[in-house]
């Protein structure tokens, strides 16, 4: 029930800061402390039983869901977000390769855009 609350808009929202990673990971395992029969297992060894991933593999999977989606065009090319590919003939194997941007602030440099 509390994850679909804290998981809502992942790739909009994400973030990028330790204090806010720790507080949603304090969420996850504060509600698996709830089951009694697991209560007395470390943290890991619940979500194995609970066959969870981790905070931070959910949302790595979540975005890599929307850059395939982006770039394989699943959404309205008008309101998609722009994705730059590499177009230099150094790239091997493929042309879905995506170009980095720089970024001087933290706040665009960590934004799922980039």
């Amino acid at each position: 029930m509390v994850r679909p609350h804290v998981e809502y808009a992942n790739s909009v929202w994400s973030t990028y800061k330790i204090g806010d990673i720790a507080i949603i990971k304090k969420v996850q395992r504060r509600v698996t402390k709830l089951i009694i029969s697991l209560k007395h297992l470390p943290y890991m060894e619940r979500l194995k039983v609970l066959k969870l991933p981790t905070v931070k593999y959910r949302r790595l999977h979540g975005d890599m869901i929307e850059v395939f989606k982006l770039v394989h065009n699943y959404y309205n090319l008008q309101a998609a977000v722009k994705m730059n590919f590499n177009t230099s003939s150094i790239t091997r194997g493929n042309m879905n390769k995506l170009q980095n941007s720089a970024c001087h602030y933290n706040l665009r440099k960590f934004a799922f855009c980039n």
